[in-house]
């Protein structure tokens, strides 16, 4: 992974010297500006691009929310508020922070929220990647549904036709993506993510950890306690969750 950037915004300094002396000594992290007020966040952020911005909640000319109301989703670094007010945390992940820390915290609390933001910054790079490849691969030109999937396993780029994606489940921070083929890619990705890259036409998820091809559904086994299960054609068995089981019956009906 390329240098993390980060900037850190606070009004008070001495709580931005604690939070840069807290954080690790490591040169793949390039602290790139330190700021007073939220005002000059919202002006760095769009001048200098960083991967990361811990805010303050609490600054002079706007405050951590409103910095982060202020950009644009495409301009918004992996946000991580800090501040001594527990009450805020709704209001941040609200936003979608990646983290919210409470002052005074240690330096290994500061390194989770770090570790948590370099995982959303990764996610995303991915993304974007493979997005590029993707639109090179069809010639640029928009389509109104993906034909590939381009992922990043084992240090190498796969290529994949939707018809080969079987099943994809969730693994930490990774996903498992099962193909016709019986390989196994794992990707550091999202399950949501790729959720979304798969599209709705012929995918469904089935459960908060796993995302099916509709066509790959061999039968919807009953259980006596009501439940159901989904046997794919390949003989893997996937839980249907109840919540789920609209949607996916919503599928099977079209199909």
């Amino acid at each position: 992974m390329s240098k993390l950037r980060i900037i850190i915004a606070d009004d008070e300094p001495l709580a931005r010297a604690r939070l840069l002396a807290l954080l690790p000594k490591d040169v793949s992290i390039e602290v790139t500006g330190e700021y007073a007020t939220g005002t000059e966040a919202v002006e760095a952020i769009r001048r200098d691009k960083p991967d990361i911005a811990f805010l303050d909640m609490q600054m002079p000319g706007c405050d951590g929310l409103q910095v982060v109301e202020a950009l644009a989703p495409e301009e918004r670094p992996a946000i991580v508020f800090v501040t001594a007010h527990e009450k805020f945390a709704v209001d941040a992940f609200g936003v979608r922070a990646v983290d919210y820390v409470l002052k005074p915290f240690d330096r290994e609390r500061l390194e989770t929220a770090l570790e948590r933001a370099a995982e959303y910054v990764s996610t995303r790079r991915a993304g974007a990647l493979g997005a590029r490849i993707e639109g090179l691969l069809s010639g640029a030109v928009p389509a109104p549904k993906p034909e590939r999937l381009a992922v990043k396993a084992n240090g190498r780029y796969v290529f994949l036709t939707l018809d080969e994606v079987v099943w994809v489940e969730a693994a930490d921070n990774y996903v498992v993506i099962h193909t016709t083929a019986g390989e196994r890619l794992m990707p550091r990705e999202t399950l949501s993510s790729i959720e979304a890259r798969l599209g709705p036409e012929h995918f469904s998820r089935v459960n908060r950890s796993a995302v099916v091809r509709i066509d790959q559904v061999k039968e919807l086994q009953p259980s006596p306690q009501g439940d159901y299960t989904i046997l794919l054609r390949n003989g893997t068995r996937i839980p249907l969750s109840r919540n789920l089981r609209g949607r996916f019956a919503k599928y099977l009906l079209e199909g």
